[in-house]
This record gives structure tokens, C-alpha cells and sequence, in this order.
């Protein structure tokens, strides 16, 4: 039988300063723990020590040369943690935060996002301290190049198979896709998150933020509710809050802030119209970490050096990065009369925040289950690329419906309170992790 404390306790005794990493953990621990407790077959084959520790950390120096033909060094890791259910997957990340244990922290959220989406698909996550701001086009080719000859010996598409994330987009991803066919000489899909013009999918882009909003759609609809006419607080200007926005919008909500490094926009009037999703976009290329311009360009109230959640809104998106909403946002959200959180960035709410939503009654979806739908277009990529075909953005669009739809039945499933509602929390966890203990018992050990 597992204690938790006790188990926690040496989760950090052999993590030292990894707080991501022992944060997500105790977090998916504290939901499970019950279930494996009450499982011998999960006892005995010791799933709570093999789950919590990753199948192999990759860890690896990036040497490159910039524009004044100086050395620079910066270092590249992968963290494959589980590919019980398929090929490690996962993003890869270049910015300067990158350290092995918030990689660590991703790679292992990621395991139970993929197994919720249901697709044969493990976890990983990788990434590099690099910082593309400031960077010339060929400086980021070069590193990209570098940091790919590197990793290209332990990837492949049914061993793993790299997306892109924060500081990785479709150019990056198409700068280490061309060194790896040089070095590999093949075209396969050992990368997601591709241009259109040589297998990506359609939208990719916008998939994580469609997704979270049609498992939104989903969590109101259940509770006998719509989404039409909701006042959205999102944050964030990237990908992420970009399909959140138009998707959103789409579905009849007004969507009434966005948020960067230098502070928020607060649009009364919505972010819904073509130009204003388009300048997102533009913001996003530009590679200056700011949104103030959008405020000037639009009329709308830019608020300096803060997060959105002081504006009231019924319904908050939290979708740039970890721990960005914590107990005193959430707090304000709930005495401003927020009726519905969910998470579109990974571990987007401090433990605080999201006992205060829990406490105060307020439907809670955390990242991974609500944010699956980047992956989930990811492993339908990697499904068009191996059948050499290209299904249209409908086609797509209605198989990530399905999957949101089916990942929030499982969270009702296993997260049911009786009268008392929904425990999303723990309901993703549970059915994410039944999936992935199953089958490393079938598989034997």
C-alpha cells in the first residue's frame, strides 16, 4: 500500500529542485492514489514507482555559431517518460526557462494527455535553454540544426515523434525536419506541427485552443448551459489564445482580453472580427513578447505589468503558462462571479487556485484533458502522414470534436461526485491513468 506523504517525500528526495516536476506529480498522485491502493494487480507490479519515473532523460550540448561567427553553446534535452500506449510525443520547447526538471514536469502531464485522447500515443517533451527572440533567421536555422543533429539518433516515427511548442513554430519545425532528412536521407513523419506543403495537417495551429474551447462547450452543455453569450477571459497571444479567441467567438461568446510578458488588453467590445484575430497572429510572428500595440491599433485599454483576471468575465482561459493563475487571481475571478475555468496552458493554475475553484463550486478543467486537442490533431498528423493523404479541415476538425467529446464522457466517468457534480481534476487523472497502467500490465515488466 502507497502513503502518500511518504511517497511524496522521496519524490523530492530524488528530485531536488525540481518543484514543477514533484508539483504535477503529487497532483496526479493525490487523484490516483485511492484507485492504486485499490488494484493489487497496480500494487504489485509496483505502477506508481514505474510511472513516476521517466523511461530514459536525454540531456546534450547545442553548439552553433551566430551572425558574428562566435561560438555559442546552449544545451538541448528530451525526456522520454512513458511510451507504454506508442511513440514517445510531445513538444519541444526553446526558451530561456527551459530546465530538465520543468521538461520533466510536461513529459509527465503529457503521458496522460495522450492517453486520454485515446490515440496510440506515450510522452515525452524536450527543448533547449535557447532564445529565438532577437534572433536572426539563420541564427535559429543554425542552432536548430545543431540541437537537431544532436537528438535525430533517438527519434523516429514509432519511437518519437516531436512537436513544436513554446519558441517552436512551423519555421523551426521546418528547420529541423530539413536537417533531419539530410542526416536521415527519408521523408517520414517524425515531426508534427509540419508546414501544409509537406505533410502537416490543417489546423494544427489553431487545435489546442479549439480543442479547450470544445471541451468548454461541453462542461456548460452539461450542466444545462450555454456558451453563446459568455463574456471570455483569456490569456495569453499566441497559438493557444488565438484558437481559443476565434473559436470562441465562433461559438457565440465574447471574448474580452488577451495578455503578454508586458501586461493585458481589455477589449469591452470582443476580439471578434478577422483583422483582430489576423493582428494576433502578427503579434505572435513578431517576436517581441508584447500586446500593447494592439491596444493602440484597436482602441482597446491596455493595462501595464498585470494579468487579466481582475476584469469580470463568466468564463476564464488561462492559456499561456504554468502557474500563471494562482490563489489570489482566482479568488478575484470567483468574487467578480467567474462561472467556468479551464486550463489551455499546461498546469496554467497554482494547487491554490485550483482548490479555490473547487471549493467555491466552480466547474474546473485542468490542462490535461482540456488542452488535448494539440496533440490530439498531432497524433491525427502523424495518422494522415503514414496513410500519405490529407484529409480537409473539416474532416479534421469534426475527429478533434469527437475527441474532446469523448475525453470530457471519460472525466464525467471517473470524476462524478454524486449531486455534488464534477471533479474534473481528478476524473482526467484517473481515466488517463487507467489506460497507461492497463496496458503496462498487459505488457508485463
Amino acid at each position: 500500500m502507497y502513503e502518500l506523504t511518504n511517497f511524496i517525500a522521496d519524490l523530492e528526495k530524488r528530485n531536488p529542485a525540481q518543484p514543477e516536476f514533484v508539483q504535477a506529480t503529487e497532483e496526479v498522485i493525490e487523484s490516483i492514489i485511492d484507485v492504486v491502493n485499490g488494484n493489487p494487480a497496480y500494487l504489485g507490479a509496483k505502477i506508481l514507482d514505474r510511472i513516476t519515473e521517466p523511461d530514459r532523460v536525454i540531456q546534450f550540448k547545442v553548439e552553433w555559431e551566430d551572425d558574428n561567427q562566435e561560438v555559442q553553446v546552449n544545451r538541448g534535452y528530451r525526456v522520454q517518460f512513458n511510451n507504454a500506449l506508442g511513440p514517445y510525443k510531445g513538444g519541444i520547447r526553446f526558451h530561456p526557462s527551459v530546465t530538465l526538471g520543468g521538461l520533466k514536469f510536461l513529459a509527465f502531464e503529457q503521458i496522460f494527455k495522450n492517453s486520454l485522447t485515446g490515440l496510440p500515443l506515450g510522452g515525452g517533451k524536450g527543448g533547449s535553454d535557447f532564445n529565438p527572440k532577437g534572433k536572426s533567421d539563420n541564427e535559429i536555422m543554425r542552432f536548430a540544426k545543431s540541437f537537431l543533429t544532436e537528438l535525430q539518433k533517438y527519434l523516429g516515427p514509432d519511437l518519437d515523434v516531436p512537436a513544436g511548442d513554446i519558441g517552436v513554430g512551423a519555421r523551426e519545425i521546418g528547420f529541423l525536419y530539413g536537417q533531419w532528412k539530410r542526416l536521415r536521407g527519408d521523408h517520414v513523419g517524425v515531426f508534427t506541427g509540419k508546414n501544409r506543403n509537406w505533410g502537416g495537417s490543417l489546423i494544427r495551429p489553431e487545435a489546442t485552443g479549439f480543442g479547450a474551447v470544445y471541451f468548454l462547450n461541453e462542461m456548460i452543455g452539461s450542466r444545462g448551459d450555454i456558451l453563446a453569450g459568455k463574456t471570455v477571459g483569456v490569456s495569453g497571444f499566441g497559438n493557444v489564445s488565438w484558437g481559443s479567441v476565434m473559436k470562441a467567438t465562433e461559438l457565440g461568446a465574447r471574448v474580452i482580453t488577451i495578455s503578454g510578458p508586458d501586461g493585458y488588453i481589455h477589449d469591452e467590445a470582443g476580439i471578434d472580427t478577422e483583422e483582430k484575430f489576423n493582428y494576433l497572429l502578427t503579434l505572435r510572428a513578431s517576436n517581441n513578447d508584447i500586446v500593447e500595440p494592439y491596444a493602440k491599433k484597436f482602441g482597446a485599454t491596455f493595462v501595464a505589468g498585470k494579468r487579466p483576471w481582475e476584469v469580470p468575465v463568466d468564463v476564464a482561459i488561462p492559456c499561456a503558462i504554468q502557474n500563471e493563475l494562482n490563489g489570489e487571481d482566482a479568488n478575484t475571478l470567483l468574487g467578480n462571479g467567474v462561472k467556468y475555468v479551464v486550463e489551455a496552458s499546461n498546469m496554467g493554475c497554482t494547487p491554490e487556485a485550483v482548490a479555490a475553484f473547487q471549493k467555491g463550486g466552480i466547474p474546473f478543467a485542468p490542462g490535461k484533458a482540456a488542452n488535448a486537442g494539440g496533440v490530439a490533431v498531432s497524433g491525427l498528423e502523424m495518422t494522415q502522414n503514414s496513410m500519405k493523404l490529407s484529409w480537409t479541415r473539416e474532416e479534421v476538425d469534426e475527429k478533434l470534436q469527437l475527441i474532446m467529446k469523448t475525453i470530457h464522457a471519460s472525466c464525467l466517468r471517473e470524476g462524478k461526485k454524486g449531486s455534488d457534480g464534477v471533479d474534473y481534476v481528478k476524473g482526467a487523472n484517473i481515466a488517463g491513468f487507467r489506460r497507461v497502467a492497463d496496458t503496462m500490465i498487459d505488457m508485463g515488466y
